[in-house]
């Protein structure tokens, strides 16, 4: 018997993930076993139940595969799942959009004054480290004389300690901006 098995039925079966229960044939995978399929019907009947249950309602992709690896094991059963989720209309068409549309380009004031309008940026690489051992650049341009500034930072620098390196460096020697143009970084909306 164990010449006709290939792929993961081998690898599994020599790792002694497969025991009888009851005449029927379950696969263990850690602390978690279950009923061994491998007729098609059964297994889209199985996908349909997992994830489309009418009384518990349309689960995430994480909780179904929770519900399949409890309920039954076949090769390739988190692609056929992953498969399954993708395809499935109503799946696609209630599916929410997170991401916030894009908007128009704003319209950038004419520039009237030096440090009216200021862009900003982070540069990483090799930045001399110093006793604080920073990691970063951040590059801050007055748009109207093209004056800069470029304090040293870190990478891990929250919203707060940025907001503080902008006061220390910038407004204390120069004035407030009218306008300060930046990149959608991560730490912002965030903390912000």
């Amino acid at each position: 018997m164990q010449s006709q098995l290939e792929g993961p039925w081998l690898r599994d079966y020599k790792d002694n993930s497969f025991f009888l229960l009851d005449c029927l044939l379950h696969h263990r995978e850690k602390h978690v076993s279950a009923l061994t399929v491998i007729d098609r019907d059964h297994i889209s009947l199985i996908l349909q139940e997992c994830r489309d249950c009418p009384h518990m309602g349309q689960m995430s992709e994480d909780m179904t595969k929770q519900r399949v690896a409890s309920t039954a094991w076949w090769p390739k059963w988190e692609q056929d799942l992953s498969k399954y989720i993708n395809t499935f209309g109503r799946c696609q068409k209630s599916k929410r959009k997170h991401a916030k549309k894009y908007g128009l380009h704003q319209h950038i004031e004419e520039l009237k004054h030096p440090r009216e309008t200021l862009s900003m940026n982070w540069v990483t690489g090799p930045v001399p480290g110093g006793r604080e051992n920073f990691n970063c650049y951040l590059i801050i341009v007055d748009r109207f004389g093209k004056s800069l500034r470029f304090p040293p930072c870190h990478k891990e620098d929250t919203a707060m300690d940025t907001a503080l390196l902008f006061w220390n460096n910038i407004i204390s020697t120069w004035e407030v901006p009218k306008i300060i143009i930046g990149d959608k970084d991560p730490k912002f909306p965030s903390e912000v």
